[in-house]
């Protein structure tokens, strides 16, 4: 009980942590399949702002390039007008003044003239013009101060007659930061004369880098080749700090740099000083002059906040999901539980049917045959129901010499009809204990299935009462199929409808007799065999019953039944059940016997005369040779059963005869009793409750229920007027 109790509990504690595991297993997996494709989509991202960065690498370089080309185009450009002004110095600061109108976006430009090539200006000589609020100024820079020829810049062009760009450097004059083109200037002998320089400044150079951007926060840099800043954006939009910032990381040979995957740029990861942003930084050399390094910078929120905000989504969606199905679980596991409380109870149900089925089929006849000591009746019987348990009905039992059989159909199929038949069985079998007439059977059936009958259940029977030693077969049918009489033909049994018991309490039963020839069967069925159905819905109908019964006359009740029921097989094939399916062969197979001995008395309904009868019997008896002890049974049951009948045969004062005859087979003694009296059947009378006391106990039957005793069988018949009781009794002989 224990165990039971607590298995319900176990079974759901088992449940509700396997759907827990099932959250978490489903919650594990989810991560793992976010953290993978975040990986994968990063990296697709990582690999697209690399793309990106080295394009802009690419394209700024290409941008500061031409502007630089630019400027050392346009100092060439007007290299000649240099050239043909030199025998004038007074008019250079003209020329310069075209070459900044012509590129607004030059800062300023310079002749430095070799030592003493104007002796009237002195040793060195450097006029220089620049822009300064909208207007060119000019002036004379050199100065003692500023030795022009010590410059490291001059004296490489000086020495290499190649020209270059300087790195950075604050202007004196313009307070600007700046960088310069320098070239040499020959004179027609082809000696070197001056160095023409244009100025440009970093700003310039930093907002051209910064014109368009991978992302909004995302800045470019110009760097010298030994890493010195050259130009960035405005201070006003990114802090110093963090260009610098950059700048060193750049220059750190103890930062780890990795190199992009087509090897065109150097990668390194930093972060701002201020707000400590994760960046990475893109830089390279420019190809050609001058040898200087462009960056691009790029933060990680810019570059992978969509990526992250989409996983934060994916992951709110996730969790969404996990609660849909915590919630689609929950509802499962609620639903299990009522599915398997409905199980539960669909199983009690079922078992409580099979239980249910095994008494309905234990409350049936289930062994064949029924009475091998019997060489007269064979039975045999069988009955499927179309669900557990069915509404059909049959059984049969033997009293006083007689077979009594019935064969029932309740409306309906299932569990109501099954209680329905059960009671119905149980009123057979009481109300056959002691009425031999199948009419006031079916009467008192039909006003017990009256009582209370609020679901207006019907049940059509037929009942039939076989004698034995004469094969008289007296019957009554309340609504049900008429059996089929199967011998040399086979035939219908007549028998009229009349109306199923259970609908009207004042309907009458009429019996009917019928004369069976020995080695006949009757063979009774309920409506589930003719009415079988095959997956067309074709009835089996009664012409193929009568076929089967016609090609299977000959066999054996229970050869006949299998044959039958594999006959409707053939023909329902795969087909469901639709109904019960009930059969019940009874075979009369009476044998003659052979009279060795008989002896008839006669006698007057007068008790005086009992005396005469009890010599009879002794002398008898005395004959055969039956032990003393048996035949003074004998003569005690004939004694009594004739007394019985004078007293109750005629009316009072109403003479009449009593005839006894004895007879025998030599294995059994038989006393036929009959008369001309009015009908009266002993066997109908109910046995005699020896339990209880003289006082309690009811007048009569205490006399037949002795006779009951002492012989093995009774039999009563009216045929032709006549009461006759036959005693029967097997001969144990005197050693």
């Amino acid at each position: 009980m224990g165990c039971s109790m607590w298995a319900p509990h176990f079974g759901m504690k088992l449940k509700t942590n396997t759907s827990l595991t099932i959250i978490i297993a489903a919650a594990i997996l989810l991560q793992m399949i976010s953290a993978v494709q975040y990986y994968y989509t990063r990296s697709l991202l990582a690999d697209e702002l690399e793309k990106r960065a080295e394009s802009e690498l690419t394209t700024k370089a290409v941008v500061v390039k031409n502007a630089l080309d630019m400027s050392e185009n346009s100092l060439r450009g007007h290299l000649w007008d240099l050239k043909r002004n030199l025998a004038t110095p007074d008019s250079l600061d003209e020329v310069m003044g075209w070459v900044l109108r012509s590129h607004p976006n030059l800062t300023g430009c310079w002749v430095a003239f070799v030592p003493n090539y104007y002796p009237e200006k002195g040793r060195l000589f450097e006029p220089y013009s620049w822009w300064e609020q909208g207007e060119i100024k000019n002036t004379e820079i050199s100065s003692i101060g500023r030795d022009y020829t010590q410059n490291k810049y001059y004296k490489a062009v000086c020495e290499t007659g190649v020209p270059m760009w300087t790195d950075a450097y604050r202007d004196t004059v313009t307070g600007m930061k700046m960088v310069t083109y320098i070239l040499p200037i020959y004179d027609n002998g082809n000696r070197l004369v001056a160095m023409f320089g244009l100025d440009v400044s970093t700003t310039l150079l930093g907002d051209t880098l910064n014109y368009r951007h991978v992302y909004p926060s995302s800045y470019d840099i110009l760097l010298s080749k030994e890493g010195e800043l050259l130009a960035g954006p405005d201070s006003g939009l990114v802090k110093r700090s963090n260009v610098e910032n950059v700048v060193s990381i750049i220059n750190d040979s103890t930062v780890v740099k990795t190199r992009s995957k087509d090897g065109r740029c150097h990668v390194a990861t930093f972060y701002d000083d201020d707000d400590h942003e994760k960046g990475y930084v893109y830089y390279a050399s420019f190809k050609g002059t001058p040898s200087w390094q462009i960056a691009v910078v790029c933060y990680d929120k810019e570059a992978f906040g969509k990526l992250r905000k989409m996983r934060l989504f994916i992951g709110l969606l996730m969790l969404l999901g996990l609660l849909v199905l915590g919630l689609i679980i929950s509802r499962f596991a609620k639903n299990d539980r009522r599915l398997q409380k409905v199980k539960l109870e669909q199983e009690r149900i079922g078992s409580e049917l099979r239980i249910a089925r095994n008494i309905q089929m234990q409350m049936l006849p289930k062994t064949f045959p029924p009475y091998p000591e019997r060489h007269d009746i064979d039975i045999y019987g069988s009955l499927a129901p179309a669900k557990e348990v069915g509404g059909d009905l049959f059984d049969f039992f033997l009293r006083d010499e007689k077979l009594f059989f019935c064969i029932g159909d309740v409306s309906g199929k299932g569990v109501p009809s099954a209680m329905v038949m059960a009671v119905v069985h149980s009123l057979f079998r009481s109300a056959s204990a002691h009425e031999n007439n199948p009419s006031r059977i079916l009467r008192h059936l039909n006003e017990m299935a009256c009582e209370r009958n609020e679901s207006n259940m019907f049940v059509t029977l037929f009942i039939g009462v076989l004698d034995l030693p004469t094969g008289r077969l007296r019957y009554s049918n309340a609504g049900h199929d008429h059996p089929m009489l199967v011998g040399e033909t086979v035939t219908e049994l007549p028998a009229k409808a009349n109306l199923p018991i259970g609908l009207f309490v004042d309907t009458t039963y009429e019996m009917q007799e019928y004369l069976l020839p020995p080695m006949t069967t009757v063979f009774l069925y309920t409506d589930g065999l003719t009415e079988a159905k095959n997956n067309t819905h074709k009835l089996f109908g009664l012409a193929n019953v009568q076929k089967s019964l016609n090609v299977n006359r000959t066999l054996e009740p229970q050869e006949l039944l299998l044959q039958m029921k594999a006959e409707v097989n053939r023909f329902v094939e795969d087909a469901e059940q639709s109904d019960d399916l009930t059969m019940l062969a009874i075979r009369y197979t009476p044998k003659q016997e052979k009279t060795v001995f008989s002896e008839t008395l006669t006698l007057k309904n007068n008790p005086r005369q009992v005396s005469l009868l009890s010599n009879f019997v002794k002398e008898v008896l005395g004959r055969w040779d039956i032990e003393s002890k048996q035949a003074k049974e004998i003569r005690l049951a004939v004694e009594e059963a004739v007394v019985n009948v004078i007293d109750y045969a005629y009316p009072i004062g109403e003479e009449g005869d009593v005839t006894v005859n004895a007879c025998s087979d030599g294995h059994q003694v038989k006393f036929i009793i009959s008369d001309t009296g009015t009908p009266f059947d002993p066997t109908e009378i109910n046995q005699a409750d020896i339990t209880l006391s003289i006082e309690e106990r009811p007048i009569g039957g205490l006399g037949f229920h002795l006779v009951r005793q002492l012989v093995d069988s009774i039999n009563y018949e009216r045929l032709d007027g006549k009461n006759i009781l036959t005693l029967r009794k097997r001969i144990v002989k005197s050693e």
